[in-house]
């Protein structure tokens, strides 16, 4: 099977067998080039994960996830393996930069505020899966309450004959009333029908109506934790089991806008909060991945032992807790790290990772070194991948009636100029090629709205005319990327 035959819902299905590390490389494929060790690395410890889960409950509580390091310069693709293998199988995904754990040469934010993101990221995951779940018996309750807002239901009325007197006389409710109160619900009932089958058909869609909507009566309040930590935001009609009730306001709006907010009021009643929290807790905890970017810059280089370095060596040591497996408040419950998978990245140009504290390095087993990369590996930067950058800008410029074309030998000049500048100033990878198809196509961009051309094709000339004044000129280059 073709990656392009291999589609991303069958992907997260990884609770059996198809999905194979070759597979998982070759998804990886169609977005990232080259890099293939670190691709088969995050392959085989997310198949590691698959078969953990196969082996008897006391053995596989005692199989730790093999974390990975992955030593490279910035812009090579380290981050993107990582943010496509977690959509890929639809696992909880937090990118989290190792400097925000530092402020001026101190210990700042409090480590675990990953996992506490981590948990959120599930939460928003397992929320939008259980919203799709309950979308047909929330139509069917806003449909009622488009009813209810067109045409109120009519309550009984007052018997005008006390009920004891009803008793000792035999008499019923229905001629108390004379009957006239079955006769107008069931008129009313009537109307309502023929109101529900114009709203199904979609005709009353223009139509006002004042709607009653509901609005947050508590907002959450940060609660702050011990030194260091992060806000807890705590909803205190949570707290109070919903005792509080919610207000609401009555506004005028059309029967389709009032269909949507109806809608997801009453998907939002239809979930059970605890049974998402279970689930989004079991999520993080099994299937969370943490990306652990710039640990470089918190390794203190060899032969400190003062200053900042002492500071980042103090973050290493709140990090280890968490990566070796510790238990996270937080607000859905606790959490336990023990099974989530760390990537960890950095360039390491300054420091090794054997700089790294020894406690930490062993819980970093795999380390994968990516390459800088190539001139080829820029002009398929540029071409291969799904949505790619080339693809991005001839859609942008398609939207105005015109049609772009990239020869051959433009893209590779493009290639070869950005890995030329690469070389002889900072090397940040394939971002390198933002900057020069921003400076490519700056004049096409501003002047296509008012000069429409049928068609645009981009080579060789046009790209050495445009970008040899930027590659050439050293002064140029200092106050551009």
């Amino acid at each position: 099977m073709s990656a392009d035959n291999f589609p991303l819902k069958t992907l997260a299905r990884y609770d059996d067998d198809t999905l194979t590390p070759s597979r998982v490389v070759e998804y990886l494929d169609r977005y990232i080039v080259g890099q293939d060790k670190a691709k088969r690395a995050v392959a085989v410890a997310l198949r590691n994960r698959i078969r953990r889960k196969k082996l008897p409950a006391d053995m596989a509580k005692e199989i730790s996830p093999k974390n990975i390091l992955m030593v490279g310069p910035t812009g090579v693709g380290k981050t993107e393996i990582a943010r496509r293998l977690a959509s890929m199988v639809q696992a909880p995904f937090v990118k989290v930069e190792a400097t925000k754990f530092t402020e001026v040469g101190y210990v700042g934010r409090d480590v675990e505020s990953m996992v506490r993101d981590l948990v959120d990221s599930a939460v928003a995951m397992i929320r939008k899966r259980m919203l799709t779940d309950v979308q047909e018996p929330a139509r069917v309750r806003a449909e009622q309450r488009l009813l209810d807002a067109m045409l109120p239901r009519r309550g009984r009325k007052i018997s005008s004959v006390p009920d004891f007197m009803k008793v000792f006389g035999g008499m019923s409710d229905d001629e108390g009333n004379g009957g006239e109160e079955s006769a107008e619900a069931r008129k009313n009932e009537d109307t309502r029908g023929k109101l529900l089958a114009m709203l199904k058909e979609g005709r009353l869609e223009d139509r006002e109506i004042d709607a009653e909507v509901e609005e947050s009566s508590v907002t959450g309040i940060p609660i702050l934790g011990a030194s260091g930590m992060d806000s807890i935001g705590i909803n205190l009609s949570e707290m109070l089991g919903g005792m509080l009730p919610k207000r609401s306001k009555k506004r005028r709006m059309k029967v389709s806008e009032a269909r949507r907010i109806f809608s997801a009021e009453e998907a939002e009643k239809l979930i059970d909060a605890e049974a998402l929290s279970r689930e989004a807790i079991d999520k993080a905890q099994e299937d969370g991945i943490i990306f652990l970017d710039e640990i470089d810059k918190i390794v203190a280089k060899s032969g400190g032992g003062h200053g900042p370095d002492v500071s980042r060596e103090g973050v290493q040591r709140d990090l280890l807790p968490i990566v070796e497996g510790s238990v996270v408040q937080t607000r859905y419950g606790p959490v336990k790290t023990d099974h989530v998978l760390f990537i960890a990245a950095g360039a390491f140009s300054g420091v090794k990772p054997s700089d790294l504290i020894p406690e930490l390095q062993g819980r970093f087993p795999i380390r994968v070194e990516l390459s800088p990369l190539s001139w080829e590996n820029m002009q398929e930067i540029l071409t291969e991948p799904e949505n790619s950058l080339l693809k991005q800008y001839i859609a942008l410029i398609g939207t105005e009636g015109t049609e772009m074309n990239f020869t051959d030998d433009a893209t590779r000049e493009i290639a070869v100029l950005a890995s030329k500048m690469n070389a002889e100033m900072e090397d940040i990878g394939a971002r390198r090629l933002h900057t020069m198809l921003e400076q490519l196509l700056e004049e096409i961009s501003f002047s296509i709205c008012d000069d429409v051309r049928p068609s645009i094709e981009i080579n060789s000339d046009f790209v050495r005319n445009k970008l040899n004044n930027l590659v050439e000129n050293r002064d140029i280059r200092r106050y551009l990327l």
